[in-house]
């Protein structure tokens, strides 16, 4: 294999400024599960009605979605909250209720950071005294192509995409970090439980008040934890309950099964790409505030893509990188190209340049960082039809 390249400033600014440069940085990143042993077994997320995200190749190979791209970006972009990555971007935070604590009141809060739709967010479009910054900048990317708005007001948002179906100007942006974890060779397996309540103890006399109060409040004793139940089905909609049936030719139907994770003979693997073609599509003002533009969304883009973090990712799927990262330059056409991200040294020179980049946007990062969802505007709001409803997405 050869030497990977070092990483250095030139190098940074030629996969921004280049136009007949690399399309991609990417990474294969392995990992496994915490436990050891030939057969491991971790969960992936479930989602409504389907269960496990499970393709079928045509070769019969089982893939399975162990993290998906959103989710994934919902677990970088909150790394910028903390140090040595919170100096790099505006940390704005939205009051959204007071609530009554133990001894005294206490405000509930969220950084834009851990908003799901970004600056794009209905809590945004909610915030009277954010939501009009927001409307200029995505008119400025709209109208203009200026990125540079955004870049003082919220680049993460360009750096995981965003779309602004709710605020009017319907500007879309494609992430130019893009993260997904698929486990390879894996077959489903399901579960069973059975709960054994309290009831056997009772007397009749308490059984049949119970049994009573069930049934005047219009409740099931199980839902309450007063009666035995079975877990051996899992609870679909009622739609998909009509062609999902618990019994299928006799037997338990798999599709109805309780879940219990995946057993995985293949690779767990993580692909991790920067989009530096879609990263020169950003503009600014102007030649100059165009390179300011690039190279700073860049430098936090590669921050956020070799960023370490916890691959907790729920019960049953606690993993680990195994094995070294090996990143590569990918060019329009011939071989990948290795390149050091992963050393010491390359992590530094990273942070000297995201240090220089972010400062031309730095001086005009706003003011007031603290803001306060408005229940008056969030119902304006719901009578607006969105981009994406008139659309039929």
């Amino acid at each position: 294999m050869a030497e990977a390249m070092t990483l250095t400033h030139d190098l940074i600014n030629s996969w921004a400024d280049d136009q007949d440069g690399p399309v991609a940085i990417h990474l294969k990143q392995n990992l496994e599960p915490v436990e050891e042993g030939e057969y491991t077994v971790i969960f992936p997320p479930t989602y409504a009605d389907i269960g496990y995200n499970i393709d079928i190749l045509s070769n019969g190979t089982k893939v399975v979605t162990i993290d998906s791209v959103g989710s994934q970006a919902n677990r970088i972009e909150p790394i910028f909250k903390e140090e040595p990555y919170s100096s790099f971007v505006p940390q704005i935070e939205i009051e959204l209720s007071e609530e009554e604590g133990d001894d005294n009141k206490y405000v509930v809060k969220r950084s834009l950071l851990d908003l799901a739709h970004r600056i794009a967010d209905a809590v945004i479009q909610s915030t009277p005294t954010l939501a009009p910054d927001v409307s200029k900048a995505f008119l400025a990317l709209k109208q203009r192509g200026d990125a540079g708005p955004i870049c003082r007001l919220a680049p993460t948002s360009l750096l995981f995409g965003v779309w602004d179906s709710r605020g009017g100007t319907g500007e879309k942006r494609p992430r130019l970090v893009r993260s997904i974890i698929r486990a390879w060779d894996v077959q489903p397996l399901y579960a069973a439980a059975q709960f054994n309540s309290i009831w056997k103890e009772l007397d009749n006399s308490q059984k049949a008040e119970l049994k009573k109060e069930a049934e005047a409040k219009k409740t099931k004793l199980s839902e309450k934890g007063f009666a035995d139940a079975p877990a051996t089905f899992r609870k679909v909609s009622q739609g998909a309950a009509g062609h999902m049936h618990e019994f299928r030719d006799g037997l338990p139907n798999p599709e109805r099964r309780v879940l219990g994770g995946v057993l995985t003979s293949g690779p767990i693997e993580r692909d991790v790409t920067v989009n530096l073609v879609a990263l020169r599509k950003l503009e600014g003002e102007d030649d100059q505030k165009t390179k300011e533009v690039r190279h700073y969304i860049l430098s936090i883009a590669l921050l956020a893509a070799t960023a370490d973090f916890d691959l907790y990712l729920r019960e049953g799927c606690h993993l680990r990188v195994a094995g070294e990262d090996r990143w590569v330059s990918v060019p329009r056409r011939g071989e990948r190209v290795c390149v050091d991200l992963e050393s010491d040294n390359a992590r530094k020179e990273l942070l000297k340049y995201a240090e220089a980049a972010v400062e031309p946007f730095k001086a005009n990062w706003p003011e007031e960082l603290m803001h306060k969802f408005d229940l008056k505007e969030a119902k304006k709001l719901l009578a607006k039809k969105t981009d994406e409803e008139e659309s039929g997405a």
